[in-house]
């Protein structure tokens, strides 16, 4: 027995000195991997050269801002394109227009993605960039309908010979998961307010209501007036021509096709189009283009930008409105936090709300609406939509002193759900049961191995109701409108921005510029002050292994689950946040 004791011993300390020594050399290997990043990045500083291009290549997802760098994935080689920072790009495109050193953009989008916000807004910022009356060409084997969106601003649109080019309008494909839930013995108890309010939809039924087909037809096409319509200025065609295109889905057309209809200008391999950049540049063939990418361009210097006592300050709040103090997702008490600084901060004389958020928690959108009350006393808040700011993402917007939003943002749904699992029926299923000893009525309230019963729905419903009302409340105050015209456009509806504007629900249409300017005239700032992001960007380090870790579990689940991935992620989700939500529904799924 003591040798056997020994032996164990010894065995327990070995496997601690072997942990250790692992730890130690993982650490050795990090610390060195980063080193030899960190030289590389120090010894590769980039210089901008007379006669460039800016490389507008634009691949993969486009978020609201990104680190300064994300290098893991080049390190590891991974196959997927890193997030691009919409402040990145737009800040890129500014420089290269004041810069006499750019002499034109060089747009190459390839498997870009981004809502049609987003697309707006760099859009935008590539029309004013010709202003400078340096030159935009475009070029890609194929382009996306958003790519082709961005790249119908150039000077000369040229595909791939053999390219593609898709122009098919806009689609929602929502996904209902109601027969799954059946079979896995799940149910969901609804409570809501909202005729309008689909994001339960998927739980409880297997197609759309007729009220969530007519909301989304509404947003689609008012979203799509606005894409045909620049489609068609900036090409010279008319916009009932863009719409005779896009149903003869372009996508499967020949390029003769893409030429003869007037969407590209020429036809060149990618050689051909680098032969055509040089006569722009007016330098010799073969020899090498002068150019600089957007991560390039963020280290060209420009006048420094010290923070003053006129300073207007951007606060990004981007994703889900969670309970929490962490930074990701708009977690309520970090959130708050970063409003009273901005409150408490003298220098800071207007606070812009940039919120792209289809909601969430309702009971953090309370917190957040409260920081934002108690910040417009003391100095002027604009909020500028992204995307989407609907539902929670509209809730803590409402009060701000003006909402500026794109025309294709998506925003209202001013309505809230409650959705909470039964799984009796899932307990039965694998043989499990439970019982109970309990000391009062509601002693139990809230166990999910049973359904409510009939007075805990109706104490549940009322619940909601006065939340509802809570919500129509803050909205109608925020927007100086009498509360029953508010609860016209409520009903958890989903408006686009331009819709929004004509009902009263944002003051103006524009970017993040425009609201820029709105705060800077409502501080009386005239054209003395600087711009500051906040809150600051998690440190390299985080982010280097944070998508890693991220990333890593989200395929292997994918593995596994196979097509109950996206099930699985909205049952995640509701159980990681409160029950009580505002929020549209978890992906509109829009392409």
């Amino acid at each position: 027995m003591k040798d056997f004791l020994k032996i164990m011993l010894a065995s327990a300390i070995g496997f601690v000195i072997a942990q250790v020594i692992l730890s130690l050399i993982a650490m050795l290997f990090f610390l060195g991997m980063m080193g030899s990043l960190v030289n590389s990045v120090a010894t590769e500083k980039f210089t901008l050269q007379e006669n460039s291009v800016l490389n507008l290549r634009l691949d993969g997802p486009i978020t609201e801002r990104t680190p300064e760098q994300d290098p893991f994935t080049s390190m590891i080689g991974a196959d997927y394109p890193s997030a691009m920072g919409l402040n990145d790009i737009v800040g890129a495109i500014r420089k290269a227009k004041n810069n006499d050193k750019i002499k034109g953009i060089y747009l190459d989008s390839r498997m870009l993605s981004a809502s049609m916000a987003t697309l707006a807004e760099i859009r935008q910022e590539l029309i004013k960039f010709k202003e400078s009356d340096k030159f935009i060409v475009a070029y890609a084997d194929t382009y996306s309908q958003g790519g082709y969106y961005l790249a119908s601003v150039a000077d000369k649109i040229a595909i791939n010979p053999q390219g593609m080019l898709d122009l098919h309008g806009l689609a929602s494909t929502p996904i209902f998961f109601k027969d799954a839930l059946d079979k896995l013995g799940i149910q969901m108890q609804i409570f809501k307010v909202g005729t309008y309010k689909s994001a339960v939809e998927p739980f409880t039924q297997n197609e759309m209501s007729e009220a969530n087909r007519a909301q989304i037809t509404s947003y689609l096409t008012d979203t799509w007036s606005f894409l045909r319509q620049d489609l068609a200025e900036s090409r010279s065609l008319t916009p009932a021509k863009i719409d005779s295109l896009a149903n003869s889905f372009p996508l499967l057309q020949s390029t003769d096709y893409l030429l003869t209809a007037n969407l590209v200008d020429t036809l060149l391999y990618e050689t051909e189009m680098k032969d055509y950049l040089r006569t722009l540049l007016d330098i010799k063939e073969d020899t090498r283009i002068p150019s600089a990418t957007v991560a390039e361009m963020k280290s060209v210097s420009t006048k420094p930008v010290k923070k003053t006592g006129n300073t207007v300050a951007i606060l990004y709040a981007s994703g889900n409105i969670v309970s929490g103090n962490g930074s990701s997702e708009i977690q309520d008490k970090y959130m708050v936090d970063q409003i009273e600084k901005l409150r408490k901060d003298k220098d800071v004389k207007a606070v812009i709300f940039r919120i792209n958020s289809g909601g969430g928690s309702a009971y953090a959108s309370e917190q957040i609406w409260k920081a934002i009350a108690r910040l417009k006393e003391e100095k002027p808040v604009v909020v500028s939509m992204g995307d989407v700011a609907a539902s929670g993402g509209y809730y803590i917007a409402c009060n701000a002193d003006r909402i500026v939003a794109q025309p294709t943002t998506l925003t209202g749904s001013i309505g809230i759900f409650g959705a909470i699992p039964n799984l009796e029926g899932t307990s039965k299923k694998i043989g499990i049961y439970t019982d109970e000893v309990k000391t009062h009525e509601f002693s139990d309230f809230g166990n999910i191995t049973r359904p409510f019963n009939e007075r805990e729905r109706k104490m549940m419903q009322a619940y909601i109701e006065k939340g509802y009302d809570l919500f129509l409340t803050r909205c109608a105050e925020g927007r100086n409108m009498p509360k029953d015209s508010m609860a016209l456009y409520a009903e958890g509806r989903v408006w686009t921005g331009n819709q929004a504007k004509e009902i009263g629900l944002v003051d103006e249409l524009g970017g993040m510029e425009r609201a820029i300017e709105v705060a800077a005239e409502m501080a009386n700032l005239g054209k003395s002050y600087v711009v500051f992001e906040y809150p600051k960007m998690r440190s390299r380090i985080d982010e280097l292994l944070r998508p890693a870790r991220e990333d890593l579990a989200a395929q292997t689940l994918k593995e596994y689950l196979g097509d109950s991935y996206e099930l699985f992620m909205i049952l995640k989700n509701l159980k990681e946040q409160d029950y009580i939500q505002a929020r549209v529904p978890f992906d509109l799924n829009i392409r």
